[in-house]
């Protein structure tokens, strides 16, 4: 036995062909049934008139005294009219005037059940129940005599059936009239929608880069393909950038599988060296035991670094408050001079005279990298510059900016920090000069930003290396034979933390011409 659920039109457009079906032939139904009450009730006011019309034969009452009522004709009255009689006693009497058939009205013995009212018609059922019911009407007359006036009403119940049977015959026409043009014209005005049926069968294919056709975006099914290609751009997106982190989750992996490999290769070849040759001299168990210890501190600074990038990553600043970054100049720049004594690292303001590292004023030098900056007075004092965010990674921003310096430049190469407030240059941060790379959103043009620069007047850097300066892992090749090279983490670490402070940071390099890191910062409001 099959559930009802299936008998029940699956698609949209069956149920809306049946609904239309439905409302159409209640329509009909209704308007015909409205008909036809009016009909029957204007007919049956049309027999009523004449009932109320009728005049009874001249001598009608003296022959029903004189017993002679039945030698009248049975055409003697018009037409299908009957005439009964009760008498003075309120008896049915026998004699009658009209024709014997078809059977008469049914009409109690007794006038006391006679439940006429005098001059008010009613209707009442054929004789036996066979034949059409018939209208009568009751009168008084002379001698206490009532008779009862009677009028079938077959045609009244032929004309209505005939009715009948048309709005039935109608109904039929136009419900089958509906279920056939209405599908036609309900499969026309899905059509878009069946478009975006099919589309969406594409698209869960695998074909993500279709789109809804949208024919006419004023109706609902337009409006409709509107709202899907706007989800699917979005959707497309949202995996782009999962493909994206993905691919550079995969990169960043083995870039730090390789990095890490290499002091833990070292640490597992200079222990073995100590296990396999227990017999060593003192020098070189020292020198092994050396080795080790400079392996795993350089493995536990990698591992400090990509642990601190892991948790950098896009998360905002949770420790936001005014930190003063003449304050935080200063300090990084005292803590690097303890670190490289022999350093010449100087403290400028930012719209101060450009001497010295990065001044720009030499033939091989571009314009200054303040020009991309409306500076403010041209005085020399160093004014206190705020902004907001957490002050120990901005502090580990310069720290890593002047250890580069440092690193990068040779011995007696001077730095320079300038700090200043300024206006942004233009929507791309100025990195449309040549020589300039950023990291993190531009600047909006004209935004007041706090700068803070350092710069070098060292050997600069080659356009292919500044270029993925800010990469992870990315490392120049060193300059210094001597100089072990460190884990490519300082600058993308930086560049991640300017960025969760909503800030960028910008490289000015030219081979020979020094190099300028340049950290922006919104301004306090």
């Amino acid at each position: 036995m099959s559930r009802p659920g299936r008998l029940r039109p699956r698609s949209l457009r069956s149920r809306l062909v049946l609904i239309a079906g439905l409302l159409a032939t209640g329509a009909v139904a209704l308007c015909q049934l409205a008909g036809l009450v009016v009909l029957r009730s204007w007919l049956t006011d049309q027999v009523d008139d004449r009932l109320a019309g009728f005049r009874p034969p001249p001598g009608m009452y003296e022959d029903l005294a004189d017993g002679s009522l039945s030698h009248r004709a049975p055409d003697v009255l018009p037409s299908d009219y009957r005439v009964f009689f009760y008498s003075p006693r309120g008896d049915l009497l026998k004699d009658a005037l009209g024709r014997t058939s078809p059977a008469g009205p049914t009409l109690p013995d007794r006038a006391a059940d006679l439940e006429l009212s005098d001059g008010r018609p009613a209707t009442v059922p054929a004789d036996g129940g066979d034949g059409a019911d018939w209208r009568v009407l009751a009168s008084s007359g002379p001698g206490q005599v009532r008779s009862v006036v009677a009028l079938p009403l077959d045609t009244v119940d032929g004309a209505t059936a005939k009715l009948l049977w048309f709005g039935v015959g109608l109904g039929a026409l136009a419900a089958g009239g509906v279920v056939l043009l209405g599908n036609a014209a309900v499969r026309l005005g899905l059509r878009p929608l069946t478009r975006v049926e099919r589309t969406a069968e594409h698209i869960t294919a695998g074909d993500l880069e279709l789109n809804v056709p949208v024919a006419d975006a004023d109706t609902e099914v337009g409006r409709l393909g509107l709202a899907l290609n706007t989800m699917l751009d979005r959707l497309r997106s949202a995996l782009r950038r999962a493909e994206d982190s993905e691919r550079r989750m995969r990169r960043f992996m083995a870039d730090a599988g390789h990095e890490l490999r290499t002091p833990l290769t070292a640490i597992q070849g200079f222990a073995e060296l100590l296990v396999d040759q227990p017999g060593m001299t003192g020098g070189r168990r020292r020198e092994a035991h050396t080795r080790i210890v400079h392996n795993a501190d350089r493995m536990s600074r990698l591992v400090d670094d990509l642990f601190l990038l892991a948790k950098l990553g896009h998360a905002p600043v949770r420790r936001r408050e005014r930190v003063d970054l003449l304050s935080l100049c200063a300090d990084a720049i005292a803590g690097t001079a303890v670190r490289h004594p022999d350093r010449d690292i100087g403290l400028q303001p930012l719209g101060g005279p450009r001497t010295g590292a990065g001044s720009g004023t030499g033939p091989d030098h571009g314009p200054g990298p303040d020009h991309d900056h409306e500076e403010d007075d041209g005085g020399q004092d160093l004014d206190v510059v705020e902004a907001l965010g957490d002050g120990h990674q901005l502090a580990q921003i310069l720290g890593n900016l002047l250890s580069n310096a440092c690193a990068h430049t040779p011995a007696g190469s001077r730095v320079v920090v300038r700090v200043g407030a300024a206006r942004a240059g233009g929507e791309t941060g100025g990195t449309d000069r040549p020589g300039r790379v950023g990291a993190g959103r531009p600047m909006p043009y004209g935004a007041a930003v706090c700068v803070v620069e350092v710069a070098d007047d060292g050997p600069g850097i080659a356009p292919d290396d500044a270029r993925h300066v800010f990469s992870r892992f990315y490392r120049a090749g060193p300059r210094d034979p001597d100089r072990v090279a460190g884990s490519g983490l300082g600058l993308a670490i930086a560049s991640a933390i300017a960025e969760a402070h909503d800030g960028r940071l910008e490289l000015d390099g030219r081979p020979g011409g020094g190099c300028v890191f340049r950290l922006l910062l919104p301004a306090v409001g």
